[in-house]
């Protein structure tokens, strides 16, 4: 059995050189947490790609909440990115229904041709989970969900996870489960004996919140919890 997979949220290449020096195994690139994850400058990418080499999902977001905003500003940055090296990203996208954007993704995806990339979190904000995965779960370069099976994070999305685990293999639920939202540690022993393989952190690793930067040892205890 492979190692389970280990992200862990970098603000700064000085969180991400903590977080490789941790044990993390990837590195998901954002700024701006108070608006829960927004696109980080291109030149943050490019201080943070030199400081590390881990694989780095760059988030696709300019906007708080889980609405593409500026359909063609975010276009435009992904194109940037791509061109400063980036290779695998993080997007998704609600209309105001709370149904999944199609357009919106498959406009960013297709900007993205050729990378990989997370759909990440507003599945669980999503008025059909069922649904948005059918939707997008054959688009090209898509394969992992950022999920806690839950709007209010892992505690209370035990089951939806499990269910969709029991799915693998299925049209929308090909891809990769990477649990987040509300994980904490305690969580580990039953989602690792359920069969779960992948988990992200940002605040967690930290010793105060996200004013503070990552905590090698911390990420180290995370990963000596997830291969145990």
């Amino acid at each position: 059995m492979s190692r389970p997979i280990f992200e862990v949220i970098a603000l700064t290449a000085l969180d991400a050189q903590a977080a490789q020096s941790g044990g993390a195994d990837r590195l998901e690139l954002v700024t701006d947490m108070a608006a829960d994850g927004l696109t980080p400058a291109l030149a943050d990418f490019a201080a943070i790609r030199a400081a590390v080499d881990l694989p780095l999902r760059v988030m696709l977001r300019i906007r708080d909440g889980f609405g593409a905003g500026d359909l063609a500003e975010l276009v435009t940055r992904a194109a940037a990115l791509r061109a400063e090296g980036a290779e695998e990203f993080v997007l998704g996208f609600l209309d105001q229904r709370g149904d999944v954007d199609l357009p919106a993704v498959r406009a960013v995806a297709e900007a993205v041709a050729g990378c990989r990339w997370t759909f990440h979190r507003a599945i669980d904000h999503s008025a059909d989970r069922a649904a948005l995965r059918a939707a997008v779960g054959e688009l090209p370069g898509l394969d992992t969900f950022l999920t806690s099976g839950a709007a209010a994070g892992v505690a209370a999305g035990g089951e939806v996870l499990a269910g969709e685990l029991a799915k693998s293999g299925e049209p929308g639920y090909r891809q990769q489960i990477l649990i987040g939202g509300g994980l904490h540690a305690e969580h580990l022993p039953r989602l690792r004996a359920e069969g779960f393989d992948a988990f992200h952190v940002g605040g967690a690793v930290r010793a105060a919140g996200w004013n503070s930067p990552v905590d090698a040892a911390k990420v180290a205890q995370w990963r000596a919890l997830i291969d145990s």
